[in-house]
């Protein structure tokens, strides 16, 4: 049995990513999930380090990487992220494997096998963090996120500027809403898609149905629950249910 630990900072993430893990393998238990860079460093300095660890990149008090600079870690890691192309190619290099969120089955299988193989031909994976590090530095800037979409509206192509877009909207198909109020239907099979070509520094995965531009949202209420309903500015009138799991990662998002 292998023996692993989740490091991520949202628990319904973590929660999904382990029972994705359970469907493609078996052979792995998942000993502890930790939830942030403070408890990470203190279960490393009270237990042995395990065969396996999955880390997410950017934590709420800090990022991965800055473990290895309290810890000589030899376990194999496989990072979860949503970084642009250029800095999922630094990881290629240094690291074991990366998942890119959404994480899909295929993707978790195959790094997974990965894995599997240096751990039983005992090879140990030797990450270079500090070049990783000046990598991601490097190329953050040069993120390569979708800038517009072409809209087809009755044999006309109709141009929208990415930054002109207040909220995406699935019902039944999928919309998008500009800061005017103006609708269009889009040509997307899923949010998972439309998702993974917006900058996470602006547009934020609300539910399952909406992703928002951080532009447009007029306030946040919070309600006894711990959920938030989401305002947009006028004229939009979209009103947007975030999740009691949600709200926190929502919150880090916001507040920045």
């Amino acid at each position: 049995m292998i023996k692993a630990i989740i490091l991520e900072d949202e628990l319904l993430v973590a929660k999904q990513l382990e029972r994705k893990i359970q469907l493609v393998a078996s052979d792995i238990e998942i000993i502890h999930i930790l939830p942030s860079l403070k408890t990470a460093r203190k279960w490393f300095m009270e237990n042995a380090e395990p065969d396996l660890i999955f880390m997410d990149v950017q934590l709420g008090d800090g990022t991965s990487f800055e473990l290895f600079d309290y810890y000589q870690l030899s376990s194999p890691v496989i990072f979860t992220t949503a970084y642009d192309e250029y800095a999922i190619r630094a990881f290629k290099v240094n690291g074991i494997d990366y998942l890119l969120k959404p994480v899909g089955e295929t993707e978790l299988q195959k790094a997974i096998d990965k894995c599997r193989k240096l751990l039983e031909s005992s090879i140990q994976s030797q990450l270079d963090i500090q070049n990783l590090l000046h990598s991601i530095s490097n190329r953050q800037g040069q993120a390569t996120y979708k800038e517009k979409f072409i809209i087809n509206a009755r044999n006309r192509w109709v141009p929208v500027d990415t930054a002109d877009v207040a909220y995406f909207v699935k019902d039944n198909i999928y919309y998008l809403y500009t800061f005017q109020g103006e609708k269009y239907p889009l040509e997307y099979d899923s949010m998972d898609e439309l998702e993974e070509i917006l900058d996470p520094r602006t547009f934020y995965r609300a539910n399952r149905q909406f992703i928002v531009n951080i532009n447009g949202i007029a306030s946040v209420q919070l309600h006894e629950n711990q959920k938030l309903t989401v305002f947009m500015k006028k004229p939009l009138k979209a009103e947007i249910d975030v999740s009691r799991e949600k709200a926190p990662s929502f919150k880090k998002w916001f507040d920045r």
